[in-house]
């Protein structure tokens, strides 16, 4: 046991549990140590075994994959948790990420690649499976794309009607824009009504949305 990998493996199918076990036991280097039906008992079977690595699903009962997540990496000698899931969405990828996961793969990923995986992180080294790349690679370039084209479109009010933008993305009723810059409420409402046209939108919570794409809130 000496220098090997010690994986926890936490799943509520149980043969999705078995294929993973006889895939990582077969593998030099690593030997699972334990396995979990969610997040709950894999709280409790790191306890019981201190694996290295844990390879987490998602949606589990109880207590689902993110919520043990961060709870494992929060402990004083947390092991690494490589997420393993068929739900690959821009929301589970974040979360897991920000709970902490080094790694996050998905279930269809061949067993060689997991294998490499559960090394690689248990190295330090973080994974992410090539579909999951290319989702954050899409999704910073569509973000910086709403960036640029929210500050281009608010480049096109004039200094006050710029002011009064920030003030409604802030949440700002009329009243308390027309006191905070020294303005009649009549001339409040006649700068949001200039805003939403330039802009093109329809509403106070569109021009919010906006100033926040823009990096203002």
């Amino acid at each position: 046991m000496a220098g090997m990998i010690r994986v926890l493996l936490v799943d509520d199918d149980a043969l999705v549990r078995a294929g993973l076990a006889m895939m990582l036991d077969g593998a030099a280097g690593i030997t699972v140590v334990g396995e979990a039906a969610d997040g709950q008992e894999a709280v409790t079977a790191t306890d019981a075994h201190a694996p290295d690595v844990v390879l987490m699903d998602l949606r589990m009962p109880r207590v689902d994959g993110i919520t043990a997540t961060r709870r494992l990496r929060a402990r004083a000698r947390p092991p690494e948790v490589i997420v393993l899931t068929t739900f690959d969405t821009d929301e589970n990828i974040l979360h897991a990420l920000r709970a902490g996961a080094g790694g996050f793969l998905l279930k269809d990923t061949p067993p060689p690649q997991i294998v490499d995986a559960v090394i690689r992180v248990a190295a330090g080294d973080p994974i992410l499976s090539p579909r999951v790349t290319r989702r954050l690679m899409d999704r910073t370039v569509a973000q910086a794309g709403a960036y640029e084209r929210a500050r281009a479109a608010l480049a096109t009010l004039t200094p006050r009607e710029h002011e009064v933008a920030l003030a409604i993305a802030q949440g700002r009723a009329n009243a308390d824009i027309a006191a905070e810059l020294a303005m009649g409420i009549t001339t409040a409402k006649a700068h949001v009504s200039s805003i939403l046209t330039k802009l093109g939108l329809d509403n106070r919570t569109q021009i919010a949305l906006l100033a926040h794409d823009a990096g203002l809130t």
